[in-house]
């Protein structure tokens, strides 16, 4: 009766998940564990040992630091975009690539007057799912405002200037089926409406992924964006400096303005 009672606790609460998959841990340190046992016989193995070990190392660091137990920064960068955003609350509102829906279920508790959708791809590579969206949107007691879909962001299927407000949170880069980022980034602009809002979190000083900075606000205004501003979110003091390298969110930065 105890395991079932336990079981129900667990299972009543939301599940948003880890951006760093375990998957990311075991992988490497079961790799470091069979070069461990090769080099007995071949002792220059051990290379590949430290280097699976300290992959593996790593990743579960980072996993630790962004759970609740480990500082929370996965939540508090999560903020960062919360913390941008000026709008009323009137109208629909978009979460681009919404994972679990952390997001997603933010925007309804803040603004119980809109309507918001989520949408994600919801790969097989991720931890992620409609079900468990919705599940949390039931636990967080928003469901009755919010709806899931099954989208990409690189391809959006809604009308132009659809939404009120649009957000999205380390989405674009991931988005596979899209080599050039910035026309992922156009296709979320696409859909808000002239006068709306949008709060977008990417690695945008990837300069690989979306060229300097100062080119690429050029290339929003160019899309006819009345206002953009663009801030470093990287520097924040939270982060801790392990955090910071560039395949992590050692180049995070927002885009907010108004189309």
């Amino acid at each position: 009766m105890k395991t079932r009672l336990h079981d129900l606790t667990v299972a009543a609460k939301p599940n948003y998940s880890n951006w760093v998959s375990k998957k990311f841990i075991a992988g490497p340190g079961i790799l470091a564990l069979l070069f461990l046992g090769a080099s007995f016989a071949l002792p220059f193995l051990l290379i590949f040992v430290l280097f699976f070990g300290l992959v593996g190392a790593y990743f579960a660091y980072a996993w630790v630091r962004f759970s609740a137990a480990g500082g929370n920064v996965q939540q508090r960068v999560l903020g960062l975009v919360l913390a941008r955003l000026d709008w009323d609350g009137r109208g629909q509102a978009l979460d681009i690539g919404c994972g679990n829906g952390p997001l997603t279920i933010k925007l309804a508790q803040r603004y119980p007057a809109a309507r918001v959708t989520g949408i994600d791809f919801w790969g097989k590579n991720w931890d992620y799912s409609q079900g468990v969206c919705e599940a949390n949107a039931r636990l967080e007691g928003v469901e009755a405002n919010i709806r899931f879909q099954k989208a990409s962001a690189a391809d959006l299927p809604f009308p132009d200037e659809t939404f009120d407000l649009a957000v999205s949170n380390l989405v674009f880069h991931e988005v596979g089926s899209a080599s050039d980022k910035r026309a992922v980034l156009r296709e979320a602009l696409r859909v808000v409406k002239k006068g709306g809002k949008f709060v977008f979190q990417d690695l945008f000083l990837w300069e690989s992924l979306y060229g300097e900075a100062d080119d690429l606000l050029a290339a929003v205004r160019s899309w006819g964006i009345t206002h953009v501003e663009f801030v470093k979110t990287c520097d924040e003091p939270f982060i801790p400096s392990l955090l910071k390298l560039p395949f992590m969110i050692g180049k995070i930065a927002i885009l907010y303005g108004e189309k």
